[in-house]
């Protein structure tokens, strides 16, 4: 038995680890690459899973880190199920086919730039098309939390509650071959404590081998309080200047816990009076939709909320925006606004053109509110880049660029230290492997692990094996 970890390793996208027992081949997580348009391209072009050897796909949460290349998989012939919890399988029907459909509108976007411009980008085309993201949920099932599922008569799963995005799971695999049993955790994303909207994480009991995300391995997070007063003195001063307030977001998540402070805001009379808010993304409109049916996963604030008629995701100065026109209106107008827009890294979608209409004006702000990967737009933002590139054209950055990192759904290192202390006190917690995190952090994190008595966590490399 051992686990063999593809992606996000010693990085924080392309989550995808396969687990083998001369029995079963199990996929965890399916996701996309994300980084250089060209690099992400080739890493994600070719998979690097053996597609006829996967007895069953599980998926721990529907961001398209973890998702997004199921249906590459499904394109490579793969026939067999996808196992997800009720919540996730909902989002990631709409993620799936959004991430489609924005791929090809990219390719024909980029083509049509290059000629208007005048410059010198090949076109890429798409990794997929909407008829594969179509093929790909149909092989859905749902799991609810807490349901053993048998894969086999000698490898099943359980499903319990991340904490991080809706219907996010830990995955609880228990493993049988010649008579030796393990039980493997694979954390997926891991959530915070006392965030909004969600409840906590679950805590497994008797795991073997923890196989834990470490985005945050080196750093805590701001009290999400603190976040409502800095986001709160970010618009003003933005709206003092005339300003827009842009706030790349995940889809999933973010963009609805964004919206629930900015609700809070306005409770509180904290928003200037006048202030336009927008959700720009017809992906988080549909995605809020969901958000909707699955009431099982919220925390009591919530369902107060919602059960007193008063939506988390609906205020009065809040617009949902759908169709292009109302889009490009907002993006042109010089009113100072609010606009929250897909995707979380700036790698594509409608953040990028509202991104090339703000991002040479002083009066506008940036807001990054979630962790930036290596090479992608969001993170050369982050880094105060005195030239981005938008659409492959150099632009100057005279906007001014503010990180609040407390919104994360991800754990800090509190929280993936307290979590792994816990899963051990429920035993026995063999070996530790750190994934889905910089080099950095994973190594601070791996030393604190240490210091608390676990055996050296491993830190692998992509194609690396751990045995089980």
């Amino acid at each position: 038995m051992h686990i063999q970890f593809i992606g996000a390793t010693q990085t924080v996208t392309g989550s995808m680890h396969i687990v083998r027992t001369k029995h079963d081949t199990v996929l965890l997580d399916c996701g996309l690459y994300q980084g250089h348009r060209r690099e992400s391209y080739e890493r994600n072009s070719t998979l690097g899973v053996p597609v006829g050897e996967i007895t069953a796909v599980i998926l721990s949460h529907a961001h398209i880190d973890h998702s997004g290349a199921i249906p590459m998989l499904v394109k490579n012939g793969y026939e067999g199920p996808i196992y997800a919890t009720p919540a996730t399988r909902d989002l990631a029907a709409v993620m799936l086919l959004d991430s489609a459909r924005i791929q090809e509108a990219d390719a024909d976007y980029l083509t049509r730039q290059a000629r208007k411009e005048r410059i010198d980008v090949a076109p890429l085309p798409p990794l997929y098309v909407e008829k594969d993201a179509l093929r790909s949920i149909g092989l859905f099932h749902s799991v609810p939390y807490g349901f053993r599922t048998w894969l086999s008569p000698h490898t099943s799963f359980t499903f319990l509650d991340a904490g991080h995005v809706l219907g996010s799971a830990i995955t609880l695999l228990d493993l049988e071959e010649d008579g030796r049993k393990k039980r493997l955790a694979f954390t997926g994303d891991l959530g915070r404590l006392n965030m909004p909207i969600l409840e906590d994480p679950d805590v497994p009991d008797g795991v073997d081998v923890l196989v834990t995300e470490s985005t945050y391995g080196d750093r805590l997070h701001d009290d999400i309080h603190k976040m409502e007063d800095d986001l709160a003195a970010v618009i003003k001063r933005t709206y003092d200047r005339g300003g827009k307030v842009i706030i790349p977001s995940f889809a999933l998540e973010r963009a609805q816990e964004v919206v629930f402070a900015l609700k809070q805001l306005e409770m509180q009379g904290r928003l200037p009076r006048l202030l336009k808010v927008y959700v720009d993304s017809p992906l988080t409109v549909k995605i809020t939709d969901v958000f909707k049916l699955h009431p099982e996963c919220y925390d009591e604030e919530t369902l107060g909320l919602i059960s007193h008629g008063n939506s988390p995701f609906e205020f009065g100065a809040l617009e949902y925006i759908d169709s292009v026109e109302d889009s490009k209106e907002v993006s042109t107008s010089s009113d100072p606004a609010v606009i929250i827009a897909a995707s979380g890294m700036c790698e594509a979608g409608r953040v990028l053109h509202h991104l090339k209409a703000c991002v040479e004006d002083a009066r506008n702000t940036v807001l990054i509110v979630g962790y930036q990967a290596q090479h992608t737009l969001g993170r050369r933002l982050v880094e105060n880049r005195d030239r981005v590139k938008i659409f492959g054209v150099e632009r100057e950055r005279r906007a001014e660029v503010v990180v609040l990192n407390g919104f994360s759904a991800h754990a800090d290192q509190r929280d993936l230290v307290n979590f792994a202390d816990q899963c051990r006190a429920r035993g026995p917690v063999e070996r530790i492997a750190l994934v889905h995190g910089d080099p950095k952090p994973q190594k601070i994190l791996g030393a604190l692990l240490e210091e608390k008595g676990f055996a050296a966590p491993a830190i692998p490399k992509s194609r690396d094996t751990l045995e089980l």
